[in-house]
């Protein structure tokens, strides 16, 4: 583990910054070093949280820290120009293909619908979903793949311990069991407007491709969309209304050379060329070791009502599933029989 880098990520610098401090000191050791000695203009030495209490704190949230260089840290994310040195991880990063789906917070009922639908045959196509889980289009994307119980990493612009918004910690939490929350910023860093542009390069860092929903002219998703080009990713958008502010963005996109996309179909077949071929969705039997929610569950084997209650009775009789709370275990085969 680097001690330095930790304490360097802890201080929650704008990325920019933190980038220039490595580049001009060579190392995170001598950067620390400067900070330590006042040799550095704007960072107060007593702003360092030391290793120990940073891991104390990592650790109370079920985060850990994930090094640039060091196994575990994604392949992709590695090879874009500024990644962050650090990131902390709440869950497990899948392996895999993986696909964004942005868009605007203030969604239209359309286009929430059409995020949903996009997240669901990603996860259908056995692909990873990333995205930032905000309000509107990040959010119902992040949904739908869920529904289908599909592996999806969430990019936070504040710590990994705070849900932001608070509306989606049922998200987050889905996310962790069958993927990850993942941020640069350290714990307690609050969501500071700052804080969101830059998170977007490691959005687009971390998928083959990027996929725009709906946009304005301004915000995150075409921040998004100018880095995906920038790090040499597949950008698609879904074309709209010319007078509709929320198409807007997606149009200009278009007239720029992005892939327009017409539904959920032409989705997979256009990115098929980008990512590989569809994988088959894992079947009903393989529950991720730290289980899944019981709606989500549901709409994965397509029963509701008391289908699916009486398919429920069957498998924790049978011993193979153990419910706790609102979420379904797979059983140790060990205990198998034991109606455990």
């Amino acid at each position: 583990m680097s001690t330095a880098l930790l304490e360097l990520a802890g201080l929650g610098l704008h990325p920019g910054r933190l980038g220039e401090l490595l580049t001009r000191w060579g190392s995170a050791e001598r950067t620390v070093a400067a900070i330590r000695g006042g040799r550095v203009d704007g960072v107060d030495a007593g702003s360092i949280v030391p290793a120990d209490t940073l891991l104390g704190r990592l650790e109370r949230c079920g985060a850990r820290p994930v090094f640039l260089g060091e196994p575990g840290y994604p392949e992709a994310l590695a090879a874009i120009e500024d990644p962050p040195p650090t990131l902390f991880v709440r869950g497990t990063i899948p392996g895999g293909p993986a696909v964004a789906v942005v868009g605007t917070r203030r969604a239209t009922a359309y286009g929430r619908a059409l995020a949903r639908a996009f997240g669901a045959a990603v996860a259908d196509a056995g692909w990873v979903l990333v995205s930032g889980l905000a309000r509107g289009i990040d959010g119902e994307a992040h949904r739908g793949s869920l529904h289908r119980a599909g592996a999806g990493i969430g990019v936070l612009g504040c710590g990994p311990d705070v849900v932001y918004p608070r509306e989606h910690g049922d998200i987050a939490d889905d996310l962790i069991a069958g993927g990850a929350v993942v941020s640069e910023y350290p714990p307690g860093a609050a969501p500071l407007a700052w804080r969101f542009p830059p998170r977007n390069r490691i959005i687009s860092g971390l998928a083959g491709a990027v996929v725009v929903v709906e946009a304005g002219v301004a915000g995150g998703a075409l921040v998004t969309a100018a880095r995906a080009v920038a790090q040499g990713r597949e950008v698609f958008a879904v074309p709209g209304d010319v007078d509709r502010e929320t198409s807007v963005g997606c149009n200009l996109l278009i007239r720029d050379g992005a892939v327009p996309v017409l539904g959920a179909s032409d989705l997979v077949e256009a990115l098929s060329l980008v990512l590989g071929p569809p994988r088959s969705a894992p079947s009903a039997d393989d529950l991720p070791s730290a289980g899944i929610s019981l709606d989500a569950l549901a709409v994965r084997l397509g029963l509701e009502g008391s289908s699916f209650a009486t398919w429920l009775g069957r498998m924790r009789l049978a011993g193979r599933i153990r419910v706790v709370g609102d979420r379904v275990h797979p059983q140790d085969p060990a205990r198998r029989g034991t109606n455990g």
